[in-house]
């Protein structure tokens, strides 16, 4: 009878609801998202039992197997991982660490004009400025000269955007590609991710921009030929020049990119596919993600996705058996006498995946664990463009052992500030989530173990994520994070989210990945309480008390 009751209230209430107004996309998404968050808040009233999971069970998954002494096994702690995910053992020369949008911007345009068997490109969306035409420049061009090349050429260009974000507006991400697509149709692919949990009166209701907040494609990955470049940002002009992310680049990695190929691939052949005309379809077979049954779409996807991990995960399997468990078993100083070209490496790779709509919840279950099994003494520095972590997450810096310095994005530097309209509100949203963690952290008494720190630059954003881990006693980290998530109820629950972890035994690579991390927080000023006295710390009171209801959207 309540329900009943209920039920007349609220679409009176929605129905009175004007577009653009942020309770819209507050109010519609809750109703699409209530079972599942009633399912999340049963588990996060678990989540303090993490705190106590290393003392009640081990924390991470058991070696099948007795370490063997002819390859590198148990050479870190980290090894667990790959009983989730494919482990790939690469030479720390190959993984080179980026540190600004220019550096970025110029190697992608490099290695597309150098690509000859494929251009994979993964991304939230492409703008639609100079900056982003001439990368589209580029890849025409090398398309081009595959056409007329002496020899046979294979080349072939895969792009897997959002939907809704690379629909947006009259010129966008479609209007850029449709060009490539129709000189190019043998040759080029366009796939546009739409979140199944968008859909029927739902869809139609929201408008642009609040559409997206009920799911995305967030996956920031790109690769040409054997090379991947991963990274938080995205294909636009902000993100080239002033825009400060992460990046870094593993070349020469055969195995990897062809993981992250079928990873990309996989998303593609569960979402919609451009046309010359500027229309989408389906692949042929496949449940239409907003029009077909939720659940056979989120079945088929899952089964999609997780075969290209199950099978990356054999593939590897299988090499390190060849390598190292062959019928001529050779030492490791054997096999460098007789030439062998492929060394023992000093650093690990770790694709983490995180698409909850298709209840896929590896990176979740890696970080959580990561964060549960860190010892006393250790370090973890971690950032976020967007601080507004899960309460699981939350639980676990506050309950565990390590010291935490987390670097967030001052209101200024905030990818939102001076937005126009409600978006403009958002900068101050995060400021009163912030406020509210810091006095947290206080009233606990752990501020010595926990800091926050504010990123500040003038005439840049910040949209960098990631975590370094640095183990007690060490003043390098040994192993990194990478990718898009940022740890926040939207990267866990509502978005497609691809990382990596590294895990290195390299001193030089840990070098480059301690300098990383150094830069990034040099431009960072420690949060005090005088710190919300600011006049751009004061958040008005609607602000406050809108953020609860829309704060797992943004």
């Amino acid at each position: 009878m309540a329900a009943a009751a209920a039920g007349p209230v609220f679409w009176r209430r929605l129905l009175g609801l004007l577009p653009g107004r942020p309770g819209l996309a507050a109010l519609l998404g809750r109703l699409s998202d209530r079972l599942g968050r009633n399912r999340d808040r049963r588990r996060r009233s678990r989540s303090p039992w993490l705190l106590l999971a290393p003392l009640l069970s081990p924390g991470i998954p058991q070696a099948p197997s007795p370490p063997c002494c002819l390859c590198p096994e148990a050479v870190h702690r980290f090894q667990w991982i790959r009983s989730l995910v494919p482990e790939f053992g690469v030479c720390s020369a190959h993984v080179k660490v980026l540190s600004a949008p220019a550096e970025f911007f110029e190697l992608m345009k490099g290695q597309i004009k150098t690509a000859r068997r494929r251009v994979v490109m993964a991304s939230l969306y492409l703008g639609t400025g100079p900056l982003e035409q001439e990368l589209v420049d580029c890849l025409e061009s090398t398309l081009e000269k595959s056409l007329h090349a002496q020899l046979p050429s294979d080349l072939r260009v895969s792009i897997l955007l959002d939907f809704t974000r690379g629909s947006r507006g009259r010129k966008n991400s479609r209007t850029m590609l449709l060009p490539l697509l129709r000189r190019f149709p043998e040759q080029v692919r366009v796939s546009l991710f739409h979140t199944p949990n968008l859909r029927g009166l739902l869809r139609l209701l929201l408008p642009e921009r609040f559409n997206e907040t009920i799911g995305l494609q967030h996956i920031k990955v790109y690769l040409f030929d054997n090379s991947v470049l991963l990274s938080g940002a995205n294909l636009s002009d902000s993100y080239f020049t002033n825009r400060q992310d992460r990046y870094v680049f593993l070349q020469d990695c055969p195995e990897i990119a062809d993981f992250f190929t079928e990873l990309v691939d996989a998303v593609g052949d569960v979402s919609l596919q451009l046309q010359g005309d500027d229309s989408v379809h389906v692949v042929e077979g496949m449940v239409h993600p907003y029009k077909g049954d939720r659940a056979a779409y989120c079945e088929a996807a899952n089964k999609r996705v997780m075969d290209v991990i199950h099978s990356a995960r054999t593939r590897q399997q299988l090499l390190h058996a060849q390598t190292f468990h062959g019928d001529s078993l050779l030492t490791q100083g054997d096999a460098a006498a007789a030439g062998d070209r492929r060394p023992a490496p000093d650093t690990w790779i770790y694709p983490l995946i995180q698409m909850k709509p298709f209840e896929i919840q590896i990176d979740e279950v890696v970080t959580e664990t990561l964060l549960t099994e860190a010892e006393r003494g250790a370090r973890v520095c971690l950032t976020t463009g967007y601080f507004n972590l899960t309460q699981a997450y939350m639980d676990l810096v506050l309950g565990t052992r390590p010291e935490y310095h987390i670097l967030l994005a001052s209101p200024e530097v905030n990818g939102f500030f001076g937005a126009k309209g409600v978006a403009g509100a958002i900068p101050a949203a995060y400021v009163h989530i912030e406020r509210q963690f810091f006095h947290q952290v206080h009233s606990l008494g752990q501020q010595e173990r926990v800091r926050l720190q504010e990123y500040w630059r003038p005439g840049w954003t910040f949209h960098a994520k990631g975590l370094w881990l640095y183990l007690a006693g060490s003043s390098l980290p040994c192993l990194t994070l990478i990718g898009s998530p940022n740890f926040g109820y939207r990267s866990v629950h509502r978005d497609l989210e691809a990382q990596i972890a590294i895990v290195t035994e390299s001193p030089t690579l840990q070098q480059q990945l301690h300098q990383e991390q150094e830069q990034l927080y040099l431009s960072s000023g420690v949060v005090s309480a005088a710190t919300f006295e600011q006049p751009s710390r004061q958040v008005k009171l609607w602000v406050k008390m809108v953020t609860p209801l829309i704060k797992n959207f943004f």
